[in-house]
């Protein structure tokens, strides 16, 4: 049995507001994602970002169609060059930046925003422990195309392991943690809100 997610149980839910809401979402989930790219947080032993982080708590939050939407709208935008990813810059944006090293992890991100979508669609987002089980299918399903990729790229021989996975499992650690708390957190206050 579906649920509504986040967004569906807030504002308006028909006809031209409907529409207006979903824009406005997914106008700021892409800003959002924009900006958590870019936020570096010093941390053992590489600094994190918060960019799985908005991608797994848009993907719960938002659902899986306007998640998708969504997801998709930001990688359209860093293919058109602009300098929204973590590791772009002027020199590396666009389809260049995506088809290298990151570009299984941008994969996972869409695969990982529907996944979480369905989930809380299921009402898997409304409590930490089973948040938590979807953030970390959701982490899951980021990694394995991202570090396919990197195999491919780069070859099996190569330490992927260690380049795309374990200097990230602290931070991820964190951030997981941080969503599972987070997301269960604003359902308790649109709860009360509505009461």
């Amino acid at each position: 049995m579906t649920q509504a997610v986040l967004t569906q149980a807030i504002g308006p839910k028909s006809g031209t507001a409907l529409r207006l809401k979903q824009a406005v979402l997914v106008l700021a989930g892409i800003l959002a994602l924009a900006l958590a790219a870019k936020i570096k947080v010093p941390m053992w032993p590489v600094p994190i970002t918060m960019g799985t982080f908005a991608v797994l708590s848009i993907g719960a939050a938002y659902g899986a169609r306007l998640g998708l939407v969504t997801i998709l709208g930001y990688l359209l935008v860093g293919a058109l060059g602009f300098d929204v990813f973590a590791g772009s810059s002027a020199e590396t944006a666009g389809l260049t930046y995506m088809m290298g090293g990151t570009g299984g992890y941008l994969v996972g991100y869409v695969l990982a925003t529907l996944a979480l979508g369905a989930l809380a669609a299921r009402g898997w987002d409304r409590s930490f422990g089973t948040m938590a089980l979807a953030l970390l299918i959701g982490n899951a399903l980021i990694y394995i195309p991202g570090l396919a990729w990197l195999g491919h790229l780069y070859g099996w021989d190569k330490p992927i392991l260690e380049w795309g996975l374990t200097p990230f499992l602290v931070g991820d650690a964190i951030k997981l943690a941080l969503a599972a708390v987070l997301v269960p957190a604003l359902w308790k206050l649109v709860g009360s809100v509505r009461h």
